[in-house]
């Protein structure tokens, strides 16, 4: 049997080298009772005089002065702290500005694509018939053609309209989305000419002073149209009729001409 000379208590496991409470070595109860006697009885044989100081093992820390981690806590939560005002106060600073150019961008393509095709400013003022709004200009590139007949007749229609405006002011930037590449039309000669010859050759005519358009029809054919009618142009002292017969194809997006032919009704 083996005892703690600090805590007293006895242990009966001959494996045991330490105290399990202080740490303490344990020795036998026997040599243990042979050195109290001895020191006893060099102290007068009372016995009084033995005191031994508790036995505190290697890397024994006192209890209370573990190592503190609020300081630490304290460092981490302030450079959060300062990361999330130092982000608050850059949002308030560039998120106004972002925002700001980004509405006038939208702004500025909204005028862009929404403004009318109008005559030149040095051009005879011309009265032109009620105007609609062409969805045609605002198909998405990628948008499959309209099956709609109404619909269809009625986005031709507004591209007659610009149509004409761009022959009376030989606007050849607007003629050149009108018309696809491959358009072909008969010449006054008879002869045909294609996209880029009628651009070349356009010229502007200062004698119309309004138009109108009459029993407009449509045959519609998949991503194909042609559209049937007449035109009037009215003159100062005079009207001039046309029978006329496009023919449209739908790419990216919208309604590009292909072919015309026209001939004058005569009075």
């Amino acid at each position: 049997m083996k005892s703690c000379p600090t805590c007293k208590k006895t242990f009966t496991d001959p494996s045991l080298s330490y105290c399990i409470d202080d740490g303490t070595p344990l020795v036998s109860t026997d040599d243990y009772a042979d050195e109290l006697t001895e020191v006893g009885r060099g102290t007068g044989g009372t016995g009084t005089g033995l005191n031994p100081p508790p036995y505190q093992p290697p890397g024994y820390q006192p209890p209370g002065e573990k190592r503190r981690t609020w300081p630490w806590l304290v460092g981490i939560f302030g450079v959060l702290l300062l990361v999330l005002v130092g982000a608050s106060i850059a949002a308030a600073i560039f998120l106004p500005r972002i925002l700001k150019n980004s509405r006038g961008s939208v702004a500025s393509s909204n005028e862009n694509t929404n403004q009318p095709s109008n005559l030149n400013s040095n051009s005879n003022p011309i009265v032109e018939s009620t105007p609609e709004t062409n969805s045609n200009t605002n198909a998405s590139v990628n948008s499959p053609a309209p099956t709609d007949k109404e619909l269809v007749l009625t986005q031709l229609k507004d591209l007659e309209q610009e149509w004409t405006v761009a022959n009376i002011n030989a606007d050849k930037k607007k003629l050149g989305q009108i018309l696809g590449d491959d358009y072909v039309s008969p010449r006054a000669d008879g002869k045909m000419q294609g996209k880029a010859e009628y651009i070349r050759t356009i010229e502007r005519d200062t004698t119309v002073q309004s138009w109108e358009f009459r029993d407009l029809r449509i045959t519609l054919r998949g991503d194909r149209a042609i559209l049937f009618g007449k035109i009037t142009f009215h003159l100062a002292d005079r009207q001039i009729v046309y029978d006329f017969v496009d023919r449209f194809v739908w790419r990216d997006g919208r309604w590009q001409a292909t072919g015309s032919e026209i001939k004058q009704v005569p009075n």
